[in-house]
């Protein structure tokens, strides 16, 4: 087991870490949670060797191995993303290359029975054991299965690494880690890059892994489907709760509860003590009992309430300047990467006041249309018109990685600022939870929730009425998402917002455009509306709906909006399509999940009829988007 004891970390006149003690089993499945700035990357750093502790210690077995997926990963330049994923292998091939030379000497010895031979065959025994233990049989198998799990098409294997954005070139180095498979693997915050699909993969990954795992993250779902433990880091303490995230937060606010019963009914009888004393103290009889009584009131072992960091920012948008009834008016764009077709023909108006969330699967539109509005991006043909007297606010999803590292916090501010808000920076900052010491410090000492904090503050220095906002809750703590939550819903000017943050979106827009083959599809009411209406669970089923490939599929065809009763004829028809509809989906989803589990074993991807399975894997989940649309339509009807 890995072992940290008496961690203790200081910067300035604040503790980070005060004498912490936590230990880590072979098989643990840890989330480490904490508000932005708490010690959380901190406490990685130090259990990996990355950085050493004022004082502590921290031990593993000499045998166990390490993999630290980190915010600042920089990938070497050069090779393919197949060959720097293949690098994880480095072991593997040593051994390949050690296995090689030993059965070359072997074929060509007749000593049979000298040692130097038998010690020989033992070496070959060894690493032939390490290399299957470490995966050296399917090397090329195992790479293509997890590069694709993360996200990755078999075109992207021969693609430079240099092309591909830190987001990306951090779902490699993740690759790398996980095919070393490491004893106790720490992951910082992996979801933040990674589309919708790639986290559920990552989830499945992580709950069959044999060895430890210890991974920060703001994703409650996602922390709720990896952990079984959660360890939280508050005021330079940790606090051990050996539940998942959810569990967690319901035996925490169980424990503050029960500790402020105590502490209140501790009090009472502390007040009623004293009374009784005073009283005693006032009679000569008395009072070799009232001093008897002070002293054991002296020793009483008092209950104290654990500090709590409550400490929330400060966020209002000011007053948005009037603009012209039309904020923005989109006409046929059309975005094309190459032969790649992201948005076909799409119109978008939006009147000033409009509060409009962007949803869908990864790689639909949704930050490319974004970029467009604010005319980060160019569309291949098409217009977008901007309203008069309009004036934009934009937090990219990598708004925070834009920061210059080398300015301190102050000249981050100080850059983004207008003349007349000079004076007004070291206020702002305080809002934002950097207090004076913190003004001085530089950039790139910042958490990912801190650089995060202090993108909004840039943010927030001009007046604006269309604010778009891309992923912003990304690296915000729980806490820092609500208080952004309630700026928003405050905001009085026009509204985008991006987000699969099913918890931040809720009430916070009146339309929902779903970003689905190519095009926009309005929904108006909030995500919550639009999640009733398409009859789905929840964020992550929206974005495993899958845009249909098929073209010989014919969509149904749609239900009038209108209104009107159905004749007995037309209600028996529908109710006919409904049945055969949730028959096909039943099977479908069957044949489905027997497939994927076959896909679970790498081997599959060896034998000579996986090509056809593939096909006709893909196959069922057109089909089976086809039949949940039959089946939508005609319920539609009848209700």
């Amino acid at each position: 087991m890995l072992t940290a004891s008496n961690i203790y970390v200081q910067y300035g006149d604040r503790i980070l870490l005060d004498r912490v003690n936590v230990v880590i089993g072979e098989k643990d499945k840890v989330g480490l949670v904490g508000r932005n700035g708490a010690g959380k990357s901190t406490f990685l750093k130090i259990i990996s060797g990355m950085q050493s502790p004022d004082e502590g210690t921290v031990t593993r077995p000499s045998e166990s191995t390490l993999g630290f997926l980190h915010q600042e990963m920089n990938l070497p330049k050069g090779k393919t993303v197949m060959q720097e994923t293949m690098t994880a292998f480095d072991e593997a091939k040593r051994l390949e290359k050690r296995l090689a030379e030993i059965h070359e000497e072997v074929a060509v010895r007749t000593d049979y029975e000298s040692d130097s031979y038998m010690r020989l065959l033992n070496e070959m025994g060894d690493l032939d054991h390490r290399f299957q233990l470490i995966g050296g049989g399917n090397m090329e198998a195992d790479a293509e299965r997890i590069l694709k799990g993360l996200g990755f098409k078999q075109t992207d294997f021969q693609r430079l690494t240099d092309e591909f954005s830190g987001g990306w070139q951090m779902r490699i180095e993740l690759a790398k880690m996980l095919l070393q498979q490491p004893s106790y693997l720490l992951l910082d915050e992996p979801t933040n890059h990674l589309d919708i699909e790639s986290i559920i993969w990552l989830e499945e990954f992580l709950q069959a892994y044999s060895g430890a795992v210890v991974v920060i993250s703001h994703d409650k779902t996602f922390l709720d489907n990896v952990s079984k433990r959660t360890v939280e880091i508050e005021l330079g303490k940790v606090y051990d709760y050996k539940v998942n995230f959810s569990k967690y937060m319901e035996q925490r606010a169980e424990r503050r509860e029960k500790m402020m019963a105590a502490f209140n009914n501790q009090q009472k009888v502390i007040a009623q003590q004293e009374r009784t004393i005073k009283r005693f103290m006032a009679k000569a009889t008395k009072t070799s009992l009232a001093q008897s009584m002070q002293k054991k009131l002296d020793k009483m072992e008092r209950v104290e309430i654990e500090a709590e960091d409550t400490a929330a920012m400060k966020i209002r948008f000011p007053e948005p300047p009037r603009s012209g009834a039309v904020a923005l008016e989109c006409t046929n764009l059309v975005k094309a990467y190459g032969e790649l077709m992201v948005l076909q023909g799409i119109g978008l108006k939006l009147d000033r006041g409009d509060r409009v969330a962007f949803v869908g699967q990864n790689g639909q539109g949704k930050t490319t249309l974004a970029k467009m509005i604010v005319n980060e991006l160019q569309p291949t043909s098409g217009e977008v018109k901007i309203g008069h007297n309009i004036h934009i606010g934009y937090y990219a999803q990598n708004q925070a990685e834009t920061l210059d590292p080398k300015l301190t916090l102050l000249e981050t501010m100080e850059n983004n600022s207008p003349a007349e808000m000079r004076t007004k920076l070291r206020s702002i900052l305080g809002a934002f939870l950097f207090s004076g010491e913190d003004h001085d410090k530089k950039v790139v000492v910042l958490s990912g929730g801190e650089r995060a904090r202090l993108a909004m503050a840039c943010m927030l220095l001009r007046p604006i009425n269309l604010l778009v906002l891309d992923e912003p809750t990304n690296h915000l703590d729980m806490i820092s998402k609500e208080v952004l939550k309630k700026a928003v819903q405050d905001y009085k000017g026009t509204l985008i917002v991006v987000s699969h943050d099913r918890d931040f979106l809720g009430g916070l827009t009146e339309k929902t455009i779903e970003f689905r083959d190519k095009r926009l599809h309005t929904h108006l009411g909030d995500v919550n509306y639009f999640l009733e209406k398409r009859k789905l669970d929840n964020m992550r089923q929206v974005e495993l709906s899958k845009p249909k490939k098929n073209n010989n599929i014919v969509a149904p065809k749609k239900v009038s909006s209108t209104k009107k009763e159905l004749s007995y004829e037309e209600r028996r028809q529908f109710q006919r399509t409904a049945s055969n509809a949730e028959k096909k989906v039943k099977k479908l989803e069957e044949k489905i999940n027997n497939y994927e589990a076959q896909m679970a074993d790498p081997s599959f991807f060896q034998k000579p009829e996986s090509t056809a399975a593939m096909k006709d894997y893909n196959s069922c989940k057109e089909q089976l988007e086809y039949a949940m649309m039959e089946w939508m339509e005609a319920q539609e009807a009848l209700e």
